[in-house]
């Protein structure tokens, strides 16, 4: 395994889990549709460990990768876990199938604590150090309600910190006004800002923002206006551009902790390279320019 610490900078997640500040994506070590096992299990290993030596100190999965085989392969991996190593998992959404359109969504009491114990049994810990609800889209229980009850989990200490995933900014600021949250997680990148409102509650907060897709740069006639700009700077730099949009993350978010996923080591460490990027202030403007923030 390689020893390199790729990655120099940090970001604190609720005040006491500082953590490198590209995290890792693990929804992709699943098998087609985040359905089912990996198919290639050794791999799926040797790359964890990969990820791990490389110098990340945050993964990013949820119990209903897979379901369920995603966490089991970490805990495969990577169990004992490096003192350093912070794990987030997530629970409220349900698989009745391998098709993506078969996603259901829950915030009931009981079936979040449930999921919490049974992510706690599969990854080998007592506690969750970072705990999403994964989805708002439910309508079994109030918003609010469902995180009442992360709130009492965490009073409880089956988690440590609460997270909050997919959500709007006005859920965001209705979370924050029942407890602490301390990451948020939502599709946010050089071309998609659906979560700029949120961007901009947790940059406000001192909320950890973690997006995801966060290094995607669109192809086609649609990516063309993205190359225009950012090809150009991947060239200065002598990156790719996808390096340049995790950079920009970086740059445009002081508490950002975007968390790219791939199954490829070259990736991974192209990835966390991206980290030592150190962009001009007109560059990081002329890449936000690209796309609305006020979606």
């Amino acid at each position: 395994m390689s020893t390199d610490k790729n990655i120099p900078g940090t970001v604190t997640i609720g005040g006491d889990l500082t953590v490198a500040n590209i995290g890792y994506g693990a929804m992709q070590l699943t098998g087609p549709k985040v359905w089912g096992e990996y198919p290639d299990h050794d791999k799926g290993i040797a790359l964890l460990r990969e990820v791990v030596a490389a110098g990340v100190t945050f993964i990013d999965t949820a119990d209903v990768y897979g379901p369920h085989s995603n966490e089991e392969l970490i805990k495969e991996a990577l169990h004992p876990y490096p003192g350093n190593l912070v794990i987030a998992s997530k629970g409220g959404f349900l698989r009745g199938g391998p098709e993506y359109s078969d996603m259901g969504a829950t915030g009931n009491k009981l079936y979040l604590r449930q999921a919490a114990y049974m992510s706690m049994r599969r990854l080998g810990v007592d506690r969750i150090d970072l705990y999403y609800l994964h989805t708002p889209a439910f309508t079994d229980t109030p918003f609010e309600q469902a995180v009442e009850t992360l709130a009492g989990m965490k009073q409880g200490g089956l988690i440590r910190h609460i997270g909050l995933s997919n959500i709007s900014a006005d859920q965001l600021l209705s979370a924050v006004a029942i407890t602490d949250i301390a990451a948020v997680t939502v599709h946010y990148n050089v071309a998609v800002r659906l979560g700029a409102a949120v961007r901009a509650v947790a940059e406000d907060k001192g909320i950890v923002f973690s997006p995801w897709h966060p290094g995607a740069v669109p192809g086609g006639d649609d990516g063309a206006p993205f190359h225009a700009v950012i090809d150009p700077i991947a060239a200065k730099y002598d990156a790719t551009p996808q390096q340049i949009a995790l950079a920009w993350q970086l740059h445009r978010t002081p508490n950002a902790l975007p968390i790219p996923g791939t199954t490829s080591l070259q990736h991974l460490k192209e990835n966390l390279a991206a980290a030592r990027i150190q962009l001009a202030d007109e560059e990081v403007a002329a890449i936000t320019a690209l796309a609305s923030e006020e979606s």
